[in-house]
């Protein structure tokens, strides 16, 4: 029995080492709360932002305009900000010097 329980823990080897991979998912998770906080307010803000500034502030444009050209200013930031952040995780593991080749 207990020549088992050693065959056991040698075949095994060590234990993996997962701390390594810490770093990656600390950094993914930094990235992914920045551009969730960055889909949230941009369009937002920017809506509201060239509604009463540019389009009605400017522009002298009507309200019911204004409406629609500043959504069509958020979902323009909505798509940069999509954009942006698939560029970010496309390029996230990838090596940083990509003219060096080991």
């Amino acid at each position: 029995m207990d020549g088992s329980r050693t065959s056991l823990n040698a075949a095994s080897g060590p234990a993996p080492d997962f701390r390594g991979n810490e770093g990656s998912l600390v950094s993914a998770l930094k990235t992914l709360l920045f551009f969730t906080f960055l889909m949230v307010t941009l369009p937002i803000g920017l809506y509201f932002a060239s509604k009463a500034y540019v389009f009605e502030g400017s522009m002298k444009m009507s309200s019911s305009d204004s409406y629609f050209y500043a959504a069509i200013v958020a979902v323009l930031a909505v798509h940069v900000v999509l954009a942006l952040f698939v560029y970010v995780a496309w390029n996230e593991g990838s090596p940083k010097g990509k003219g060096k080749h080991d």
